[in-house]
């Protein structure tokens, strides 16, 4: 099945790409979700005019992500988190503890899933996130988590 995205899919395409998908996942996930439509020869238009609205947004975003990117990586973010002795933390500092605490050092709404950790955080202290702001601009947040 030939679908037009519409928004972005991890691992398949941008909003604008033409993509071939089984037609399970096309019918039963991409079209419910609001992710893609099919693709016909009208749709031609609807590609032009995504690309259009996402280059405009692009440029316009890539200017605010690195002004985020600033203020990220000159303000330590803390996370209070409940620990045990020896600073052991109970879990593990999730992404939207991450996510909240970076809202309010940025004062921009951070999504969850655009945060990388490349291990679980499981003590307290200093610890090194990614937070993925646009397609060029990924910030490198102190991320100091402390008992609360």
């Amino acid at each position: 099945m030939k679908l037009i995205l519409t928004q972005e899919v991890d691992g398949l395409g941008a909003p604008g790409d033409v993509v071939e998908v089984k037609d399970g996942y096309g019918r039963n996930y991409l079209i419910p979700r609001g992710l893609g439509l099919r693709w016909t020869r009208g749709g031609e238009k609807t590609i032009e005019s995504i690309k259009a609205a996402r280059q405009a947004r692009a440029a316009r975003d890539s200017d605010h992500a690195t002004e985020i990117q600033n203020k990220l990586q000159s303000n330590p973010v803390n996370v209070k988190v409940r620990s045990g002795e020896g600073g052991r933390l109970f879990g593990a500092v999730t992404t939207s503890e991450i996510a909240d605490a970076i809202t309010e050092v940025s004062g921009e709404k951070v999504d969850r899933r655009t945060i990388i950790v490349t291990q679980p955080i499981k003590s307290l202290g200093v610890h090194e996130v990614s937070v993925k702001l646009h397609d060029e601009v990924t910030a490198k947040v102190s991320l100091n988590v402390v008992p609360g």
